[in-house]
């Protein structure tokens, strides 16, 4: 489409300037133009552009997951059509026979980003920590523009992996857009649930009334998110090349805090960088599922009701997250028959598992200890 404009917009200029002489200059002022734009829509250019590569992005997971103490694995997962679900597993063997856990990274993350939960979880259960279809390691392939039909892909990825894992069932925990696939997962596969986690989860409620809000989008806001509205969230961080390592060490420099007691280089922001940088895939599929400004086209809040009753729910905030929580209290609301637990983690933002990770991981423990006393399994 938007090629197709360039095309008509260059035409009708071009046929105006050439009564003028001005045609051959404007010819090949528009072929830049149009190159330009050409750029902003086609990758293939990108990785001579953009520091990174596969083996670049391995390498920054590699040093992200040197501090873990327990021993894992790290495999490739196949699963249709060519794909691969790139994953790591921990776990001792003492405690192999407990319900796994699944760990499903919010949008723009990956496997390294749980470097500081890995050891305290697994000394509970396996634990099994995958980078999503589209994102991390795992296979960029094109996903539907249909915003049901990509969080199918999605949905069908996850349960093929678990199908090829040999995981009967499983403890779901995801982060952000992770929490909203976990909850879409296990309203088509609830028999494959014990438990569903949700840290700050995107994707709940339906996008406020602007008209009726006490504080409305001014015009400029609207006016930016629709020029960048075509364009995947994170391109602009490909589009300024080498300088993108530095723009996320500038931008987001919480994130070396975080981690601040396992690293003190640049080794989080690197790791970031070279996740979020390569074939957009994931985070297409994730733009076209949601409406401006961030929510979602389909509000999970309106297929609770499709949830099994029988399974237990435990969603974690930050209290110092910018993430809504009233989904919780809807939720809550909404399930009257089912468990269902909110904790709040003090001093934690958004990203409450690497704000906070011994009180996280202590109380993801707690959630775990109560499921396996009630299915008659030994604490850990």
């Amino acid at each position: 489409m938007a090629e197709q404009a360039a095309t008509g917009n260059r035409g009708a200029v071009q046929r105006l300037l050439s009564v003028v002489g001005a045609d051959r200059v404007v010819s090949s002022m528009w072929g830049y133009v149009d190159t330009t734009i050409k750029w902003c829509w086609i990758p293939n250019w990108l990785p001579s552009w953009c520091p990174t590569s596969q083996i670049q992005l391995q390498t920054a997971e590699d040093k992200m997951l040197r501090c873990v103490d327990g021993t894992f694995s790290k495999q490739f997962v196949p699963i249709s059509n060519t794909n691969r679900l790139w994953t790591l597993t921990i776990g001792s063997d003492h405690v192999k026979h407990k319900t796994p856990m699944v760990l499903l990274h919010g949008f723009g993350g990956g496997v390294g980003l749980w470097a500081h939960n890995l050891d305290a979880l697994s000394q509970r259960g396996p634990v099994y920590a995958l980078d999503l279809l589209g994102f991390g390691q795992s296979s960029r392939p094109q996903f539907s523009t249909d915003s049901q039909e990509a969080e199918e892909q999605f949905v069908e990825s996850i349960e093929q992996w678990r199908a090829k894992m040999g995981l009967g069932s499983m403890i779901l925990l995801g982060h952000n857009l992770g929490g909203y696939l976990a909850v879409s997962y296990s309203i088509k596969y609830p028999h494959r649930v014990k438990h569903i986690l949700l840290v700050e989860p995107w994707g709940f409620p339906e996008r406020p009334d602007t008209k009726e809000a006490d504080r409305p989008i001014p015009v400029w806001i609207k006016a930016l998110g629709a020029m960048f509205s075509p364009f995947n969230p994170l391109a602009g961080l490909r589009v300024v090349g080498p300088l993108g390592p530095t723009l996320v060490q500038t931008l987001r420099p919480d994130f070396k805090k975080k981690f601040s007691s396992m690293f003190t280089d640049n080794t989080v922001s690197e790791y970031i960088y070279h996740l979020n940088v390569q074939t957009p895939s994931g985070e297409t599929a994730f733009k076209n599922m949601c409406v401006p400004y961030g929510w979602a086209k389909r509000p999970m809040l309106q297929r609770m009701d499709k949830l099994h009753p029988d399974i237990p729910f435990t969603i974690i905030y930050g209290s110092r997250s910018s993430i809504d929580s009233n989904s919780g209290s809807t939720i809550k609301e909404m399930r009257p028959s089912s468990h269902v637990e909110i904790i709040t983690i003090r001093g934690a933002g958004h990203y409450v598992y690497a704000d906070q990770p011994e009180d996280f991981n202590r109380r993801v423990l707690q959630v775990c200890e109560k499921l396996d006393l009630s299915r008659g399994e030994p604490g850990y």
